[in-house]
């Protein structure tokens, strides 16, 4: 399971989401392990029956204003409710004020105590974009990561076997690369897988023969980009006179990535075949379907189908024709 640290959010965050520490350290008996926050003002007037300390315990105006309406008593009562759990974190949004005994049990329980003068809601959104990127699933990918006119190729494939070369001579044709031999993929909300380069060997290539090379000082800054969303994954692979390969394309092949099934196109490698030009179509064609609703496989299937419906009426006709 990944976790956070209250400290690693604070420096990750502090400028971005202004915040201030309240209490006396950031030490917590417990780390951030969820991406979703919470709202306490149920638990604040007694119900705790489905209150969830594992997460960001959010306190804005809604919170303060009612504690602000009760005894000093019964403020203590509310607060020592919230502090019977073991919390990681407390923040309190739009700068409000709050009790100093929240501030004494935020020290007493090892709960860090936060503030920010952000409006509740786009704090919540911020902070929420930061912490599903934190805790997105993520895995690496031995391959090469290109855009190509506005498609993310995978390319894999068994080593040496032209992954690196294929994608250099995508980039030289004008398309821009995102990473090379190691492909970082993160799965991001609505299924979308994005892939990104190693913070290592960003933006370089190994060609055997020549060594490193890095790409952007060779080609520019047109030529690179940070992320893309991996679209399509392109398998390089040894021609077999065994093995049989898809000539028409109804069934389309799909590999899981991160549990995202995502479209597998397996290229067989022969001497002479230009595999730029078939990422380029592999790209153009990934394209004309998603984006244009149209499968040239499916179309020539239908038209085929059509053509012998005609022959064998033709036929009929011609049979039937004793005149």
């Amino acid at each position: 399971m990944k976790s956070l640290s209250i400290t690693r959010l604070y420096e990750d965050q502090r400028e971005d989401l202004q915040l201030d520490l309240l209490s006396e350290s950031l030490a917590s008996r417990c780390e951030i392990t969820v991406s979703d926050i919470n709202r306490p003002g149920m638990a604040l007037m007694g119900f705790v029956e489905n209150f969830l300390p594992e997460r960001i315990q959010i306190l804005a105006q809604t919170e303060l204003t009612y504690l602000a309406t009760l005894s000093p008593q019964l403020v203590r009562d509310a607060i020592d409710r919230l502090f019977q759990f073991t919390m990681p974190v407390i923040v309190v949004a739009k700068g409000l004020e709050i009790p100093p005994y929240l501030v004494k049990r935020a020290h007493e329980g090892q709960v860090p105590l936060l503030r920010t003068p952000m409006s509740t809601t786009p704090f919540i959104h911020s902070l929420t974009s930061y912490l599903d990127h934190m805790f997105a699933p993520s895995t690496s990918v031995h391959g090469s990561l290109v855009d190509v006119y506005g498609c993310g190729l995978l390319f894999t494939g068994r080593s040496a076997i032209g992954k690196s070369e294929t994608a250099l001579d995508l980039v030289e044709r004008g398309h821009r690369l995102v990473a090379d031999d190691v492909v970082s993929i993160t799965r991001r909300h609505g299924d979308v897988l994005i892939g990104t380069g190693n913070q290592l060997l960003r933006h370089h290539m190994e060609i055997r023969g020549l060594g490193i090379i890095d790409v952007q000082s060779i080609f520019g800054i047109r030529s690179i980009r940070l992320q893309k969303r991996v679209e399509v994954e392109v398998n390089l692979r040894e021609w077999s006179d065994e093995e049989e390969y898809e000539r028409v394309g109804l069934d389309e092949k799909m590999t899981s990535i991160l549990g995202v099934e995502v479209p597998l196109v397996q290229v067989p490698i022969t001497p002479g075949k230009n595999i730029t030009v078939i990422g380029e179509v592999i790209a153009l064609h990934y394209l004309v379907k998603v984006y244009g609703g149209y499968s040239p496989a499916e179309k020539l299937n239908q038209h085929m189908l059509e053509l012998m419906k005609r022959k064998s009426a033709t036929r009929a006709w011609v049979r039937e024709d004793t005149e």
